[in-house]
């Protein structure tokens, strides 16, 4: 299943040395039906104009250090490693994560099984992602996430996990659902007076 990491920081930080302890995390991951998350990856980060920039390759994250290398500091930034649910959904850089808009920057994993949602997408995080901006024109992010995720809920068969990442210029929000096996799919969180992360799995900090 795909990994994410959602950092805030009170001070302006060089992304660099996280994103190395997340690409690392993401390449030694054991995913429970035995997958790897090297399908793509991509960043999105607050440039010093307080926009959002991204960047995005094909490559595996562990063999593209060079994505997050060259970027400035930054109080927020949001990443993902992806793990294609399907052969034919490969190696299309769309597809890849971060999905930014002038306000948000989101990202998602999770196991949803038969959902009868129709939303613009040609897979089911776009999806997901639309249903989200819609209800972010009119809800607070925490809202529209409970939103989205008893929506989801009530027009699945099943849900396995449900976890998504979100962040503005400001703050960094997560949605965390999972029916089963929460030692894999629960997000992981640190935070301390300066710093806060939200990840798929544990990292190092220092």
């Amino acid at each position: 299943m795909c990994r994410f990491i959602i950092v805030h920081s009170k001070n302006k930080i060089n992304p660099e040395k996280l994103m190395n302890s997340f690409s690392n995390m993401a390449k030694e991951s054991n995913a429970l039906d035995g997958d790897w998350q090297g399908d793509g990856c991509g960043i999105a980060w607050i440039n010093n104009e307080g926009k959002w920039s991204l960047k995005k390759s094909l490559l595996p994250i562990w063999e593209d250090k060079g994505l997050f290398s060259g970027i400035s500091k930054t109080n927020i930034f949001i990443a993902h490693a992806r793990s294609a649910s399907f052969k034919e959904q490969k190696g299309f850089i769309e597809f890849n994560e971060p999905y930014i808009n002038k306000e948000f920057a989101f990202v998602f994993n999770g196991i949803l099984k038969g959902v009868s949602i129709k939303s613009p997408g040609k897979i089911g995080a776009q999806k997901i992602w639309h249903l989200l901006e819609k209800e972010l024109e009119q809800n607070e992010p925490n809202r529209a996430l409970e939103i989205i995720k008893e929506l989801l809920l009530k027009n699945s068969k099943e849900i396995v996990a449900l976890n998504i990442g979100l962040a503005t210029s400001k703050s960094i929000y997560s949605l965390c659902y999972f029916s089963r096996n929460p030692e894999y799919y629960n997000l992981w969180n640190y935070k301390d007076k300066n710093l806060e992360v939200i990840c798929s799995e544990k990292i190092p900090i220092i």
